[in-house]
């Protein structure tokens, strides 16, 4: 079995999850934030959406530098309404699926590497980026989106069984 078969239901699992979660976006509630230190509510949803693009990106680049010397750095989007988010979000599901399902195992163990005005922030084999900072990544603010929709009596849908809202 190949990596890329290996990794596509659990990101299938986690994308079925996610779409879960940002379809339950209170559009009036986007601007919340529970703390200064915090992202709003919609800002931390898009990031989620941004990151399955990052993870098309990832399979389909050898790096990624979010502020290239002499170019613009990278910027995310501030979108307003929740289908917003939830169209980049099927966009970028659908590319990173479709990169993925097409990934050599090669592809897989070549090195990637992060960059910021051309210096390298860390460089590691493709497949480790694509699990830590991308589906781990996910998960995390999933949990943190979870937290922001009890805080604003908002359910939270279930994710690795039933919460407490969908008992």
């Amino acid at each position: 079995m190949s990596m890329s078969q290996m990794l596509l239901p659990e990101i299938d699992h986690e994308t079925a999850k996610t779409r879960k979660f940002l379809e339950r976006l209170p559009e009036d509630k986007l601007g919340w934030q529970p703390h200064a230190k915090s992202m709003t509510l919609g800002k931390l949803a898009t990031h989620i959406a941004e990151m399955y693009g990052w993870g098309a990106d990832t399979m389909g680049t050898p790096e990624f530098d979010i502020a290239p010397v002499g170019g613009e750095a990278y910027k995310s989007p501030n979108f307003t309404q929740r289908a917003e988010v939830v169209a980049m979000f099927e966009d970028n599901a659908k590319r990173f699926r479709e990169a993925v399902e097409g990934a050599s195992d090669a592809a897989w163990g070549e090195t990637w590497a992060l960059k910021a005005g051309g210096q390298t922030l860390f460089a590691m084999p493709r497949a480790a980026v694509i699990r830590d900072m991308i589906l781990n990544h996910i998960v995390h603010h999933r949990a943190q989106l979870g937290l922001y929709f009890r805080l604003n009596d908002v359910a939270v849908p279930a994710a690795y069984g039933p919460s407490a809202d969908e008992q």
